[in-house]
């Protein structure tokens, strides 16, 4: 069993004291990215013509330079993610040869949610917050359905916890987990992932872990307790009283156990982190070419700084995959965030199907790109 830790271990802050590390900029040339995306093998480059005017357009704004919707990578310091990791790159022939990767198939075509715990205050309820999560999620894998499963409390799990001797908050077995997925898979899923608002821990070594998956059994748990902007404040509501005892297999402590309030940017944040996750169970490497929703990220600022969309040599791979309409996809999209503008919300408020506002702010600079690509993909 392959297991994949996700994004970053024992992740700390970094003092630079006072020196500023210099931006670099990888660019790739043109026909580096022209290979990358349509391959020199002829079958794969045939593939590729047998897409519309508007999708061939597109997609070759991967190696047009100063392309206004996908630009080169910027490393910002040496703590980012590729001066750390020595991964190779991953182009399309690569991944559509790769035998090992996993496809939806006919019988096997669901992505399954598996919330665990309470998401957020009462001001937006775990329904509401992870209805906007599977809907987004079933648009940016347009084609495919996704389902979620009842939310369980963490005692259904039977999963080992702890308390983080650093931010005193309760942590999850993010390992035990995955057994406990694992034999909650359902007979047609793709794949199933659990997503929680608690922290999560790989073994008792490390800190702390944002996720784990193993990719061959199509098996994922994420944590979103960080995304938090005031995680690591000192008046963090979820720390633990350092004089409540945790007793092993008590799980009583989790009731009434503070989750943050679902805002905008955790919105986004979540939505970024689903969807890059669920990317590498369809077999999608960490992407080098571009900016890109699947680029690797050391730490928060980092992962902030990524798009929310893919760049187009891993919109092929996933096209590949999947087979949907890169232009439905893309309207789908931007229904999922055009549906939280008050006049829209209002409506479905009337119709009492779903009360509460989507926090949309974060995602208007994204619906501005949606546009631009929409554009092109019709002329």
């Amino acid at each position: 069993m392959v297991i994949c830790i996700l994004i970053l271990i024992r992740w700390c802050l970094i003092t630079l004291n006072g020196v500023a590390n210099k931006m670099q900029v990888i660019r790739h040339n043109e026909d580096v990215l022209r290979t990358a995306l349509i391959s020199k093998d002829r079958k794969l480059a045939k593939l590729f013509e047998q897409g519309t005017l508007g999708e061939k357009r597109l997609l070759s704004e991967a190696f047009r330079l100063n392309s206004d919707l996908f630009k080169p990578v910027i490393i910002h310091s040496d703590s980012d993610w590729i001066p750390s990791h020595s991964e190779p790159t991953q182009d399309f022939q690569q991944f559509y040869e790769d035998p090992c990767r996993c496809t939806p198939s006919s019988k096997r075509s669901i992505i399954y949610v598996q919330p665990i715990g309470s998401f957020g205050d009462s001001k937006v309820s775990t329904e509401d917050y992870i209805g906007w999560l599977k809907d987004y999620c079933e648009s940016f894998y347009y084609g495919l359905r996704v389902r979620i499963l009842e939310p369980v409390p963490v005692k259904d799990t039977e999963c080992v916890f702890r308390v983080n001797a650093c931010t005193q908050n309760l942590q999850i077995h993010a390992g035990r987990l995955l057994s406990y997925l694992k034999k909650k898979k359902p007979s047609d899923a793709f794949c199933i992932v659990g997503i929680t608002m608690i922290d999560l821990y790989p073994r008792e070594s490390w800190n702390f872990v944002f996720g784990l998956a193993s990719l061959t059994e199509g098996v994922g748990v994420f944590s979103f307790a960080r995304y938090d902007s005031h995680f690591y404040s000192e008046n963090y509501r979820g720390k633990l009283d350092k004089g409540k005892s945790v007793i092993r297999g008590n799980y009583s402590v989790f009731n009434g156990y503070y989750t943050p309030p679902i805002t905008g940017m955790i919105l986004q944040r979540s939505c970024k982190t689903l969807t890059h996750e669920i990317g590498h169970i369809f077999g999608l490497h960490h992407c080098r070419w571009l900016q890109c929703v699947m680029q690797g990220s050391n730490h928060l600022e980092e992962s902030d700084r990524r798009p929310l969309d893919l760049c187009p040599i891993c919109l092929r791979k996933l096209q590949s995959a999947v087979g949907f309409n890169i232009a439905e996809r893309y309207k789908a999209l931007l229904h999922w965030i055009d549906e939280g503008n008050i006049e829209t919300n209002q409506e479905i408020c009337d119709g009492a199907v779903r009360c509460s506002q989507k926090p949309v702010e974060e995602f208007q600079e994204h619906r501005s790109w949606l546009l631009k690509c929409l554009a092109l993909l019709q002329t």
